[in-house]
């Protein structure tokens, strides 16, 4: 992971430290915690049709305006795909064959006469108001809404921003970083879980913010929903995963990795590693800061875990299962005919699953994605394995090239 990215997790992350209300702080369940034992660089290979059910490669339209960079996140929105791209700062959207529909241009943000500097995205996200879905763009003075064409609508400020998901059918809502109210104090809480029924808040995990200013923090982590009703949640300089439902949170799985991937034990609390943590990270260069979004599909754990430094060697995304204690790498999936003899990341030689591991995981299907001159490369060390390409490939193959936008790739696991 580059420090790039870790900090605009930061950013993001810290956008969300505005919204205020009454609450009770909650106790984390570790009764049925589980210590797995994990040696990254055991793991390993295994052909992509005994992982998954179903690959498919889908190419983003390449036009003039089209034209773009990497995914830096990426929304499924009923048959389209909102895409956000880091360094246009544009919204971009296509249907789910990759036929280009609009863009939202970074350029033509409303900004208004009392606006200190000129609007510019740091992301998005979409939303569901009276019926309608939107899309929001945060701003440094406010969010902007619009259509899922693209349309302009309204802007708003004093817009509370917080990565959430919702169970029990809309009932229940697990948000990242609030500030609970309690008399005239409020405290800052890294997860949030918020019942609509019974009408209350539990925080759990308080955090100084504080800290943000005075020391420097690499994270990952975030909230990963694999279930209607289920979701882990992890956070930096930590190996556990935590186990969202709607009834309570638990710690479900902690993790020991070898000595040479594992932080001191006092990297929290020893003043010595105080704005000295890259610095750490830069003298040890393979040990793991934490947990990226995770996944439990049937009895497979999808895990990411992360570090500062890229290391093509150093194996991260991995596949866990829970009965069998195999192990599995991603970036020693074999190629076969299920995927046209095409990798489904890039890992080895591009920095998108690199960078940002699954996009999305929506209907039981990852996201990823991969630059174009990986997709040519791959091709020709493809080579007279295969004769015919899917629909979409073929076409794209015969009229893109090595600049042409990036492609998605969707894969969809087994569960038995």
């Amino acid at each position: 992971m580059k420090p790039l990215k870790l900090f605009l997790y930061v950013l993001l992350y810290a956008q969300s430290l505005t919204l205020l209300t009454f609450a009770q702080t909650g106790k984390i369940d570790s009764i049925g915690m589980v210590t797995l034992r994990i040696d990254p660089q055991s793991a390993r290979g295994a052909a992509i049709s005994q992982i998954f059910d179903e690959v498919k490669f889908i190419p983003l339209e390449t036009t003039k305006e089209s034209l773009f960079g990497n995914i830096a996140q990426l929304k499924i929105a009923g048959n389209k795909f909102v895409i956000y791209d880091y360094d246009t700062r544009s919204i971009l959207l296509f249907s789910d064959e990759g036929k280009y529909i609009s863009k939202i241009d970074a350029t033509k943000l409303q900004t208004d006469k009392e606006d200190k500097e000129k609007a510019q995205s740091y992301g998005f996200r979409t939303v569901n108001e009276e019926g309608k879905d939107y899309i929001v763009i945060f701003t440094s003075n406010n969010v902007q809404y619009f259509t899922m064409d693209g349309k302009f609508i309204k802007k708003v400020k004093n817009y509370s921003y917080s990565d959430e998901i919702t169970m029990s059918k809309g009932n229940v809502v697990a948000k990242l970083g609030m500030y609970i109210k309690k008399g005239k104090d409020s405290t800052f809480y890294k997860l949030n879980v918020i019942n609509k029924v019974k009408k209350d808040t539990i925080g759990y995990f308080k955090f100084d913010t504080k800290l943000y200013e005075t020391d420097d923090w690499y994270g990952d982590g975030g909230i990963s929903q694999y279930a209607p009703n289920e979701a882990f949640w992890s956070t930096f300089y930590d190996y556990n995963l935590y186990k969202i439902t709607p009834d309570k949170v638990s710690l479900a799985y902690k993790f020991v990795l070898p000595a040479i991937n594992t932080l001191p034990k006092d990297f929290l609390t020893n003043p010595i590693y105080v704005k000295k943590r890259f610095d750490y990270f830069e003298k040890n260069k393979k040990v793991i800061h934490g947990l990226g979004k995770s996944y439990l599909l049937g009895d497979n754990l999808y895990l990411r875990f992360s570090n500062v430094f890229w290391d093509k060697d150093q194996k991260k995304n991995l596949i866990y299962n829970i009965k069998t204690s195999e192990l599995i790498s991603f970036q020693d999936l074999e190629p076969d005919s299920l995927s046209s003899f095409l990798p489904i990341t890039d890992s080895g030689f591009g920095y998108d699953f690199e960078n940002r591991g699954f996009l999305a995981f929506e209907d039981g299907k990852f996201y990823t994605s991969y630059s174009s001159l990986a997709m040519f490369a791959f091709k020709e060390r493809s080579a007279g394995k295969t004769t015919k390409y899917p629909p979409l490939l073929e076409n794209y193959f015969k009229t893109g090239d090595r600049k042409s936008n990036p492609v998605l790739v969707v894969f969809k696991p087994k569960t038995k």
